[in-house]
Order: C-alpha cells, then sequence, then structure tokens
C-alpha cells in the first residue's frame, strides 16, 4: 500500500480573540483574490485601509463571545482537531497519516505541508473540508496546496477530493444532528448556507449564461453541477426528502452578506420575515458548515435570536453541524474510499 498523507483542509480561525489577532486573521482572509474577486490595487485599498482597521475591534468582541460560549477555545479548531483524530483512528496502519491545516492562520498550510513533503509521502490526498464546491472556500485551499506542492523538487501523485455535499453518510449525519428537535413542532424550517457574491456564482458559467439563467433551485445539471448555489439546493433536498419535510415547512436562505448583490434570499431577512407574519419558533440547518464556530453558534443560535424576538417570535434553534458525529466520519472515510485510501 502506498504511503499516503490525508490532508484535511478547514477555512482558519484567529489564534485568539485578541484584535491583534483578529486583525492578522482577516487581512489574509480578505487579501485572498478567491474572496474579494475586485482587481487588486482596489482590493488592497479597500481591505487594509478600510474593512480590517474598522472592522477588526468589533470581530474580536464577537469572537471573545465565541470563545467564552465555547470553553476558551476556538470551536471550529477544536471540531477539526477531533475529526482529524477520528479519521486517523479509522485507519489502523501507519500507512495512512491524517493531518489537518488552516487555509487561514494556523496550523497553516505552509508549516503542515512542509512537515507532509519532509516525510517523504508517496501520495497527497487534499480534502478540503467543504461540501459545496465554492472558489472561495474549495478552489482558494486548493490553490494554495497546488502552489505550495509546485515549489517542491520532488512532487508525489497528488489527489484532490472534490465536493461531498451528496455524500449518503454527510446527509445523514446532518439528519441524526435534527433526531435532537421535535421538527414538526416549528413554524418554520431554515436552510441557511453562507453567503456569496452573485459575480462568483456567475462565473462558473461560460458565455453570456448566468447562475440566474439556470435552474438552480430545483435542478443539477451540466452546467450548474459545480455551481455553489445550485448545490446547496440539492443538498437541502437530500435532507428534506430523508426528513419528510413538505413544501412550504422550509425555506434555503443564505447568510453573511456584505451587501445586496449577494445570493439571496438572506437568511437574516427570512427570520425577520416570519416573526412578523406570527412564527414563534424557528429551526435552523446550516449545512455549509461541517463544524460549528462563529457562524452558526453567533450569527445563526445569538443574533438571529435577536432578530426574532424583536420582531415578535420567540425561539430560534440551531441544528449542530456535523462537528465529529460519527456518521460524518464515515463520510469522510466513504469519500476517501472511492480515492482508493
Amino acid at each position: 500500500m502506498k504511503k499516503t498523507c490525508v490532508l484535511l483542509l478547514q477555512l482558519g480561525t484567529p489564534d485568539s480573540p485578541k484584535t491583534s489577532d483578529v486583525r492578522r486573521y482577516l487581512s489574509e482572509f480578505l487579501n485572498d483574490p478567491r474572496v474579494i474577486d475586485i482587481p487588486a490595487l482596489l482590493r488592497v485599498i479597500l481591505v487594509n485601509g478600510i474593512i480590517v482597521p474598522f472592522r477588526a475591534p468589533k470581530s474580536a468582541k464577537i469572537y471573545k463571545e465565541l470563545w467564552e460560549l465555547s470553553g476558551g477555545m476556538s470551536p471550529l479548531l477544536t471540531h477539526t482537531q477531533n475529526v482529524t483524530r477520528l479519521l486517523q483512528e479509522e485507519y489502523n496502519t501507519d500507512e495512512v497519516t491524517v493531518e489537518f491545516a488552516m487555509r487561514y492562520q494556523n496550523p497553516s498550510m505552509d508549516s503542515v505541508m512542509e512537515r507532509i513533503r519532509q516525510a517523504n509521502y508517496d501520495r497527497i490526498v487534499l480534502f478540503p473540508l467543504f461540501p459545496q464546491y465554492a472558489s472561495a472556500s474549495s478552489g482558494s485551499a486548493m490553490e494554495k496546496a497546488m502552489r505550495i506542492i509546485a515549489s517542491w523538487w520532488v512532487i508525489p501523485e497528488v489527489i484532490v477530493a472534490g465536493q461531498f455535499y451528496d455524500n449518503p453518510l454527510y446527509i445523514d449525519s446532518v439528519v441524526e444532528n435534527a433526531k435532537a428537535f421535535d421538527i414538526d413542532s416549528y413554524d418554520h424550517i431554515l436552510f441557511s448556507y453562507h453567503g456569496l457574491p452573485e459575480r462568483q456564482v456567475d462565473k462558473v458559467y461560460e458565455g453570456r449564461d448566468l447562475c440566474g439563467d439556470q435552474p438552480c433551485e430545483t435542478e443539477l445539471n451540466d452546467k450548474n453541477k459545480m455551481c455553489y448555489k445550485a448545490t446547496c439546493y440539492a443538498t437541502t433536498r437530500l435532507i428534506v426528502e430523508k426528513l419528510g419535510l413538505r413544501e412550504g415547512q422550509y425555506t434555503v436562505c443564505f447568510q453573511s452578506r456584505l451587501d445586496k448583490k449577494w445570493l439571496e434570499p438572506f437568511s437574516d431577512k427570512i427570520v425577520e420575515e416570519h416573526a412578523k407574519k406570527g412564527a414563534k419558533s424557528l429551526l435552523v440547518f446550516s449545512p455549509a458548515f461541517v463544524a460549528d464556530c462563529l457562524e452558526t453558534l453567533i450569527e445563526i443560535g445569538s443574533e438571529y435570536q435577536e432578530i426574532f424576538e424583536k420582531h415578535g417570535g420567540h425561539k430560534v434553534d440551531l441544528v449542530p453541524s456535523n462537528n465529529s458525529n460519527p456518521l460524518f466520519i464515515q463520510a469522510l472515510k466513504h469519500q476517501l474510499k472511492g480515492l482508493g485510501v
């Protein structure tokens, strides 16, 4: 058997909720041309001159709340460490090593991949932990990994794992986490995915085609199979089928927007609308996040709760992310088996 390293790639987290660490994280993250895809000079001015200086202190307060909620640690880091350990335990052999790295900050891809290079593996499997492909997440992680590998004198066999939104065990993991809730008791259910600028999903298509020209809300085809919006809706359909939800019982929406030209409908607006209609309880899934993080625990669990209460609602419940659910570990192993690991 080939000596193989499986490298799990996650987005990243500040080293601490200190303003200096949050500033460093935001600077690396937002200066990525796949995240803010505008001309380089404009991006530098916008990010380093406006966004980071003003956003870092505010974000630091939110990260402090997240750390306090999660026992003084980054939940994203903790869950990724646990997944790495549990997946490693699935391989009862010295021939397969499971590592993880963050696209932004620590443990950095540069340091982890240097350790991998020195270990002289026959094969490296790059595994972005993003169920639905997006250039700003999976694409960015793959690009950096390939850039690092391209600098090596000796390049081993390299395999890239693709999106896994339709992995049956991944879907089962989401469904199992939902079993802790009496789904029929909620007035409405939200499937809230991380948002993207519309221009980024439009880049998936060739020529004059745009995302809006495709049936992304209802089907996958050869044109939209790599479109983030289309795979988000496809993920929802798979979960809905397993849960036996009815049409009109749920809404697909997108959170964390920066302006109005992002994927719609906006999650916070859907929360507000249902509160105004008289809904008293909402259940929210977050299937784009395999580990609970700021976007789930704070944005959904805290900020959306405030919005809901402000407009007359009572309770917003969050279905936990996959985290270290045994079915999720098996989903990752299933994907790897398909790649010959």
